[in-house]
């Protein structure tokens, strides 16, 4: 079995991590340097609300938050894209089936330019109505209408970079895919200080910042496909997707992409309840979401490399490793995340104040980090489910995770703990949710294995 370039799969370190190594070392040699990168992509929201920080604005503060879930929105997309050629690509590969895999690629940077264009130019004629939307009152209006259409103008950029990352890690060159994450928020850290004060831009430096170093990120991906240093490239041939592959990535991403606009929507009702106390309470939100982003992108990036390990072998019907994975990366998530939620608990005043010097922020923002840390041993095991049933082509049951975490637990929670107990309350909701879901999730998950396996 040879790839595009005439090489040996089977002597492919990738290929061997995919199919062979041990599940706990697989999920290690894929998971960390996700992680790592993941982690300094933290940065690119950090560096952002440092710098803001240091203007001593509240309001430009909060408007960096409320603008948050239009780049949520934008990674929905992007993830819709993503997600469904990556699965494509991680079961083609593992059915041998490399000329498929090539052609969903391809797709992939199609639809990719395509969707961003439609993004910014509906973004940019509904401005107006979607930063009312977002909750900005009369002090975060404007702030808030800057930095979205700067974000909105960059769109091929955002989208790109998050699709291209994916892309990579579909065939597991993994370390390319973080070699973009980093290059890009290196140059956002150099820049939000040139811009938000060298220039005087303030806030839309800000966005500015973070567009151009999404862009060189993007450049990064785009390289490595273009050097030949991948598994699969793009190529003319197969610029034309046929209608089966378009079926097929749109069959796991557009549920992938509900999934992430529901997570918006619940960020967006989550920001409307907090308006309530005040705008400070939602940049006190904002900087403890901010941070708890750490503790997200380690469960994100060990479930992002798991999947394709989880595709490959699902492909292959190697149904006793993906078992095998599966509990190693619970085990190995839950034990780092509750080391950073001890990380959290013993230092949230410390932490919170690197950003603000706001009495009222600082406090409201630790006892904020204080509730929503305690989701870290659990939802990470709902995100590895959900990320397999990506891989293995089941978006329904990905999707149906998601429907119940958000439309039938967590809201109503946000709602229901609000309406009780004030904004003590609502701060639980989030914990409440994976501890239920994860039960839920990783049930499931073994069931349909099992089924599957059973089955063969």
């Amino acid at each position: 079995m040879q790839d595009s370039k005439g090489n040996s799969n089977k002597d492919d370190k990738r290929i061997f991590i995919l199919s062979e190594e041990r599940p706990a070392k697989a999920i290690v040699s894929l998971g960390v340097p996700l992680v790592l990168g993941m982690s300094i992509m933290v940065l690119y929201n950090l560096v952002d609300t440092f710098f803001i920080g240091l203007l001593h604005d509240d309001y430009q503060m909060a408007a960096v938050n409320l603008a948050y879930p239009v780049m949520m929105i934008m990674i929905a997309i992007s993830n819709m894209v993503g997600a469904g050629a990556s699965s494509l690509i991680s079961r083609s590969m593992g059915a041998g089936n490399f000329g498929k895999a090539s052609h969903t690629l391809t797709a992939g940077f199609l639809l990719t330019v395509i969707n961003s264009a439609v993004v910014a130019s509906l973004g940019l004629l509904f401005l107006p109505a979607i930063v009312d939307g977002l909750g900005a009152k009369s002090n975060t209006f404007g702030f808030t209408s800057q930095y979205v259409m700067i974000i909105l103008i960059g769109s091929v950029f955002v989208m790109g970079n998050y699709t291209f990352g994916q892309l990579l890690r579909s065939e597991g060159s993994v370390k390319y895919s973080i070699a973009g994450m980093i290059a890009g928020t290196v140059a956002n850290i150099a820049l939000d200080p040139l811009f938000i004060f060298g220039m005087g831009l303030e806030i839309k430096g800000a966005a500015i910042a973070t567009v151009l170093g999404n862009a060189i990120g993007m450049g990064i991906s785009v390289w490595y496909y273009a050097a030949n240093k991948t598994l699969l490239r793009p190529a003319v041939q197969y610029i034309r997707p046929t209608g089966e592959i378009l079926k097929e990535i749109f069959w796991v991403g557009v549920p992938a992409a509900l999934e992430t606009l529901l997570t918006s929507v619940a960020f967006i009702v989550n920001n409307n309840l907090a308006v309530a106390y005040g705008e400070l309470t939602v940049a006190a939100m904002g900087i403890a979401q901010k941070i708890m982003s750490l503790g997200n992108y380690i469960y994100q990036g060990f479930a992002a490399g798991s999947q394709p390990i989880m595709g490959y072998n699902y492909g292959a019907k190697n149904y006793h490793r993906m078992l095998q994975v599966l509990k190693a990366g619970v085990l190995v998530v839950s034990g780092i995340e509750l080391f950073v939620m001890l990380i959290y608990g013993v230092f949230a005043p410390f932490l919170i104040d690197i950003f603000t010097n706001s009495p009222e922020v600082i406090a409201t923002g630790s006892k904020v980090l204080r509730a929503i840390m305690c989701i870290l041993p659990f939802v990470g095991a709902v995100s590895m489910s959900r990320m397999s049933f990506q891989a293995m082509g089941k978006p329904q049951y990905a999707f149906g995770i998601t429907l119940v975490r958000q439309l039938i637990l967590y809201i109503p929670l946000l709602l229901l703990l609000n309406h009780a107990f004030g904004f003590d309350g609502m701060i639980w909701a989030q914990p409440i949710t994976e501890v239920i879901m994860m039960a839920a999730s990783v049930t499931l998950l073994v069931r349909v294995i099992h089924k599957e396996w059973r089955a063969q």
